[in-house]
């Protein structure tokens, strides 16, 4: 009996686990933040990331990191593998389907930081593999779905011990909680954050192959037509990845899913009066790399206010912090800031509840602007998404008119920022020992 309950001591035993910052998933802004944490210096015992899928993930197909994304990817020290891969491109033609009107603008304007810090749409997969290569054997753990959270604070200690327990029976405790777990966050939940809401708005997104190569020029062409905007941009000499932004209807809970239906109710219905050099692209698409879904955002006022990001040793990032439409293609490039700026502030501050308080304190005023941005840049360019009348008729000739000269530049103008370099604290001072000169 003796040793049967030592054996069961033993094996509750083998199902905890200490760790200095736990990462709730193994996005780009989990993985992001993990190697931003190693390059500060500011885990020296160790980050555990938690990933619920099998492996990595490469939901969206592909992005467009814009300069200030460029900006973290150098601080993090990843940026010469991608961007050595990836072919820059500084225009957008954006052609209005109901007038046939055209209009060209520069996403980089007279501003040049060099050859790297330019626009450029790369694979998913590859950012986060170029990610995941730099961090330690294990240091992502598959498979892995969190069940709880709780805080526990020793006798005589002002510091407070995170507690997650997995669905596999596992308990972790930690002294920070990172959550880069999605839209649909568990520890944003937990931490009282508002639930996204709906744009009103959904994107299909896919990525299409052309073997012996597609001859596009570099640059993102968009369609516009009534409740739709469409585009396509080569990310290589043989693959283009296309978007297709769509007010919301009946058929994507049906088709959602399914790559045969996906493709059928745009070519067939949504799509089917764009050009025929978009539809081309689409009907070439990789059916791995398809998806459709519904565009959420939490509301910039919330996420200005961030005293709900932060608790403790508990914050976020990423999408789990300030989910935003892709509008401005931000979402991948803001997580990335989070990471520099999230990792800085760790490893500076006194303990690990000032650092998640200095970093809510930076960036919910730049988070909020840039859902804020990405909402109303996406709301113009669809002439309004369920405005009509002579409301509808406003908002269009806003876009025609204003929106693409005017206001896109200052948007643009966002997409510079430079959240700054990751630099190690220096060592302590040496104590007892003394330095001379012969």
């Amino acid at each position: 009996m003796a040793s049967g309950g030592g054996n069961a001591a033993a094996a509750a035993a083998k199902d905890v686990v200490d760790a200095e910052v736990v990462i709730v998933g193994g996005g780009i802004a989990g993985l992001a933040t993990a190697l931003a944490l190693r390059r500060a210096g500011a885990a020296a015992h160790g980050v555990l990331v938690l990933e619920r899928h099998a492996g990595l993930r490469a939901t969206g197909a592909a992005l467009t990191i814009f300069p200030n994304g460029w900006f973290a990817l150098r601080a993090l020290g990843v940026a010469h593998k991608l961007a050595s891969r990836y072919d820059a491109y500084e225009t957008s033609r954006v052609t209005n389907l109901e007038t046939g009107a055209t209009q060209v603008f520069r996403f980089a304007g007279n501003k040049n930081k060099g050859e790297e810090v330019r626009v450029r749409a790369l694979d998913r997969k590859a950012l986060l593999e170029a990610l995941a290569e730099e961090l330690p054997p294990g240091t992502v753990r598959f498979s892995c779905k969190l069940v709880s959270i709780d805080t526990e604070r020793a006798a005589g200690d002002s510091s407070e011990t995170v507690v997650l327990g997995l669905d596999d029976g596992t308990v972790i405790r930690a002294k920070v909680l990172i959550g880069c777990d999605g839209v649909h966050s568990v520890v944003a939940r937990w931490l009282g954050l508002s639930e996204p809401a709906s744009s009103g708005r959904s994107a299909v997104r896919g990525l299409s192959v052309f073997p012996d190569g597609h001859g596009m020029k570099r640059e993102l062409r968009q369609f516009l037509s009534e409740g739709l905007r469409a585009g396509m941009v080569p990310i290589s000499d043989t693959d283009v990845y296309w978007f297709l932004i769509n007010n919301t209807i009946r058929a994507e809970k049906e088709a959602a899913g399914d790559p045969v239906k996906t493709l059928r109710e745009v070519t067939d219905n949504l799509a089917g009066h764009m050009p025929a050099e978009y539809l081309d692209v689409v009907r070439r698409s990789d059916h791995g790399n398809l998806s459709w879904a519904p565009l959420l955002y939490r509301n910039p006022v919330s996420v200005l206010l961030g005293a709900a990001a932060a608790r403790g040793p508990v914050t976020v990032a990423g999408d789990a912090f300030h989910p935003m439409t892709p509008d401005m293609a931000q979402g991948g490039c803001s997580a990335l800031e989070d990471a520099v700026v999230l990792a800085r502030a760790l490893s500076r501050e006194a303990t690990p509840a000032e650092g998640v308080a200095a970093y809510v304190a930076r960036r919910r005023w730049r988070a909020a602007w840039l859902v804020a941005g990405a909402y109303l840049s996406g709301w113009v360019q669809q002439g309004g998404a369920g405005v009509r009348g002579v409301r509808g008729w406003m908002v269009k000739a806003f876009r025609d008119w204003i929106f693409y000269r005017f206001v896109f530049p200052r948007l643009a103008d966002t997409m510079w920022f430079d959240c700054g370099d990751l630099t190690p604290p220096p060592p302590p001072p040496t104590i007892g020992k003394s330095h001379h000169t012969e």
